[in-house]
């Protein structure tokens, strides 16, 4: 049987408003991508998010950004290697704390593409999860896009590197994203997202802005829970995979 895994980025809140209906998503997803103080998120949210993953055995990662709740972590921002390593080794502290069995890391916004593309910053996040995975005694997995500077600093450090594909952001005819505010980066029909989730799974391929196909390899694949489409989305998606035979389960 095939099997994918379907994550979202949860336990966000944006002026103490919850961006998603954390409870009904949960309840779909397989992995939960826990916002930890960078972006959104505080010891009280991120306890009540790792709980619920908990009681419905759905998988933790962390979710760590650019300290910058301001703007939500989605402006990029020009730090040093050790400040960039610190901040994001205190949030995945946080989240332990909170009482999360954190499984994977999967960097937020801005820092997710700069991951992607920059080494010495992908090498300071691997760096910060490969000392996570000494202090719990087991292996923490990095989520992100294939053939990208962070799953090459993964490599290095020897961590485990899982491909992600995104059911709601368009995709250029390289295979990059369409970058937010462009026209085509937001998906937002709970069909075509459908559609999109289970081709994505027989086929390896997604339909890009102008008509074409690009090849994608990926085992997770993700619905943001800040949109306001998230839940019919992620509802869709779960509703065709299952109808299609294709099994949700984490990989971590």
């Amino acid at each position: 049987m095939a099997h994918i895994d379907l994550n979202a980025d949860l336990g966000e809140t944006v002026d103490g408003v919850p961006t998603a209906d954390d409870g009904a998503m949960f309840a779909v997803i397989s992995s939960a991508s826990i916002a930890c103080g960078g972006h959104a998120g505080d010891a009280a949210t991120m306890r009540a998010a790792s709980a619920r993953a908990a009681h419905l055995g759905v998988a933790v990662g962390a979710h760590p950004s650019y300290p910058d709740t301001a703007n939500f972590g989605r402006l990029p921002m020009s730090m040093r290697r050790e400040d960039l390593a610190a901040s994001v080794a205190a949030q995945l502290a946080a989240l332990v704390e909170a009482g999360a069995d954190v499984r994977y890391v999967k960097p937020h916004g801005a820092l997710y593409h700069a991951v992607s593309t920059d080494p010495e910053q992908a090498d300071a996040v691997a760096h910060t999860v490969s000392m996570l995975s000494e202090v719990l005694g087991r292996p923490v997995a990095l989520l992100g896009l294939a053939d990208s500077a962070i799953e090459r600093a993964a490599s290095t450090r020897g961590i485990p590197f899982v491909r992600e594909a995104f059911l709601d952001r368009g995709y250029r005819p390289d295979g990059t994203l369409v970058p937010r505010g462009e026209p085509g980066a937001l998906l937002h029909d709970p069909e075509v997202v459908a559609a999109r989730a289970v081709r994505l799974v027989d086929d390896g391929v997604v339909k890009a802005i102008d008509g074409s196909l690009v090849v994608v390899d990926a085992a997770s694949l993700c619905v943001h829970g800040d949109s306001p489409d998230a839940l019919a989305m992620a509802c869709a998606v779960r509703a065709a995979l299952d109808a299609h035979g294709i099994s949700v389960r984490a990989p971590w």
